[in-house]
């Protein structure tokens, strides 16, 4: 604890001296990560801890204005007899995802590793007594995926994160507690995570907005996690434009330039590597009643249409209180690895085509190679409004036969033959 605390503490002077004279520049790793997350394409978000038992979500204790008192009780019981984190990747792996994001500790203030600045842990505060994030950890580098690490901003259990924000307010918590407090305790977690469970491949930071006029010291937290770890990509969902020291942009519930979801009115879409964000179904964390997953379709084509706008998915599971998938999340990542295993290369290792996002689909690039995904015409033809190429073959991509077409002065007009009706009909173009 004191050695921790001691390098911590040197960290954190050379960093507000660096930080003082430099903004931040990306190291070769860095940068190498970026673009290996920008390949990616697809990853797991994984939203688990003990508000799992109450099976409403993750949010149910300020939700249901719980006493908190009596929610860390919670923590007496909490024994997935069912976690299995090989399973689990291999799950992922299945479904064609790299990489995936767990969730270290929630806005409730369980930590989901074994650490040594709270005994409020999966380790030291249930009986299972099992650090998942160390097995997940090897498990992700068996397997060949990244581990990235959801940390928390918020905090509704520390009676140091305090003066409150937004959420957590009725759950029976001392208004009292020092900030700067809180901070050294999430400087201290952090290098926890980052010095204890080998390479992290990036950390995705949440609840910002709660207080959005504190002094969250962020340069300094950055640049703690990047001496750590030089390559770990930082990504912040705090709906805004990022921030300096920021790896990685993320939308949550949107692709980019949209605002469906109502998060993104101020996020305008920067340079960096993008990713979005979505349920199966309406909740992250596990809801008993909550039942009304997207079809296999719907989630295909989000992955399909975050690719053409430049971004990842990162398509999140809410595990039951055992430690197990819901049948539901199983059955759509088995069908969508299906879909994967045929269609992947359209999609991974792409950045968006050179036709924006359209009413009947999008368009992904590799190399002299243009994929067109067509997930929604109702007519045999489709002009492409590129006029400046030259075409080489057009082919179905599924088998490889020929389409036909012409060149007019709009463009490429493509015949079909028939009105498309997969769940994707990829046309693959090689240019001269």
């Amino acid at each position: 604890m004191k050695n921790t605390l001691f390098i911590i503490t040197l960290l954190l002077l050379s960093s507000s001296i660096c930080s003082a004279q430099n903004k931040y520049i990306p190291s070769k790793e860095n940068l190498e990560n970026r673009e290996w997350f920008r390949d990616a394409k697809f990853g797991m978000f994984i939203h688990w801890g003990i508000y799992s038992m109450l099976a409403d979500g993750e949010w149910v204790l300020t939700n249901k204005s719980l006493n908190e008192e009596e929610y860390q009780k919670l923590a007496d019981g909490f024994y997935p007899s069912k976690f299995n984190a090989d399973e689990w990747v291999r799950i992922a792996k299945n479904a064609g995802m790299k990489y995936i994001c767990f969730t270290s500790r929630h806005h409730d203030g369980f930590s989901m590793f074994d650490t040594k600045q709270s005994d409020y842990n999966i380790v030291k505060a249930t009986p299972f007594k099992r650090d998942v994030i160390k097995e997940l950890a090897e498990a992700c580098q068996k397997h060949g995926l990244k581990l990235f690490l959801y940390y928390s901003h918020i905090d509704w259990h520390r009676p140091d994160y305090y003066p409150w924000g937004r959420t957590g307010r009725n759950t029976g918590r001392t208004p009292s507690g020092t900030w700067e407090d809180y901070l050294k305790f999430m400087d201290a977690q952090l290098t926890e995570l980052l010095t204890n469970y080998g390479p992290i491949g990036g950390i995705w930071f949440d609840g910002w907005w709660d207080k959005p006029n504190a002094d969250w010291q962020l340069e300094r937290q950055y640049t703690l996690i990047h001496r750590l770890q030089p390559g770990c990509l930082i990504g912040n969902n705090h709906h805004k434009a990022p921030f300096d020291g920021e790896d990685f942009q993320m939308f949550e519930r949107d692709l980019p330039g949209q605002n469906k979801a109502g998060y993104s009115a101020d996020a305008e879409i920067s340079a960096l590597p993008l990713e979005s964000c979505e349920t199966m179904n309406n909740t992250w964390g596990y809801n008993i009643n909550d039942r009304n997953f997207k079809s296999t379709k719907q989630l295909i084509h989000t992955l399909v249409g975050a690719a053409g706008n430049n971004a990842n998915l990162l398509l999140n599971v809410g595990p039951r209180p055992g430690g197990d998938f819901p049948e539901g999340s199983v059955i759509h990542l088995k069908e969508i690895g299906e879909w994967m295993r045929v269609y992947g290369e359209t999609v991974q290792g792409t950045r968006a085509g050179i036709i924006p996002h359209q009413e009947w689909g999008v368009t992904t690039q590799k190399g002299n190679k243009l994929y067109v995904h067509i997930l929604n015409l109702n007519k045999d033809q489709l002009l492409l409004p590129i006029t400046n190429k030259k075409v080489k073959a057009i082919v179905h991509f599924k088998d490889k036969t020929p389409v036909k077409y012409t060149k007019t002065k709009e463009g490429i007009l493509l015949q079909l033959g028939q009105v498309p009706t997969d769940i994707d009909h990829v046309l693959e173009i090689t240019w001269k």
